[in-house]
């Protein structure tokens, strides 16, 4: 993994090669910054990154980042960063995975990486989060809902769920007809 963070090209967005630019503003690369120097000192390893690129000295460009944390104490394991920064934690047991995947209060997306498809559905189906990506991520759609649990925001973001999101339904029964009105406490 960490080879592969390595490899990534940091560059300007406009650019085809280009595989992660800047982050949206300096204030969420200054949050970013803290975050990591605070997991840093609270006991996760710096397996690489943690800084800013060299030669980008304009924008708000972050390395990818790998923490190797030893427990979920470590504050990158509890808050969501919405940039370049993996946290890892080793486990020996699924049920232990799915407790450490489910000791945050945001749910927005997870990962698990598995040839076994009936853990997948195992694992995915006890994760409490909005979407659960299986050896893949990211990976999204403008039909499938995409929206988190807990603290990861409001709602749902495209598909029919996003939809209902701004609809109350209601039911309206009217009786056209000329006879009076049945008894309501009878049903015939």
């Amino acid at each position: 993994v960490v080879e592969r963070a390595e490899q990534i090209r940091i560059g300007d967005p406009l650019e085809a090669e280009t595989q992660i630019g800047p982050l949206a503003t300096k204030g969420q690369r200054d949050n970013i910054e803290a975050v990591v120097a605070e997991s840093i000192e609270q006991g996760a390893e710096l397996k690489t990154g943690g800084k800013r690129p060299a030669g980008f000295d304009h924008g708000n460009y972050y390395e990818p980042t790998i923490l190797a944390c030893p427990d979920q104490s470590i504050r990158s394991t509890q808050v969501e960063l919405f940039g370049p920064v993996m946290s890892v934690i080793k486990f020996d047991t699924e049920d232990e995975a799915i407790a450490l995947a489910n000791d945050t209060s945001f749910g927005l997306g997870s990962g698990i990486f598995t040839e076994n498809l009936s853990r997948a559905h195992r694992v995915s189906a006890k994760i409490h989060s909005g979407i659960v990506w299986v050896n893949t991520y990211r990976a999204i759609s403008p039909i499938s809902p995409f929206g988190g649990f807990g603290n990861s925001g409001y709602g749902r973001e495209a598909g029919v769920d996003a939809v209902e999101d701004y609809i109350r339904t209601k039911s309206v029964w009217i009786n056209t007809s000329s006879e009076p009105m049945t008894n309501p406490f009878v049903i015939r």
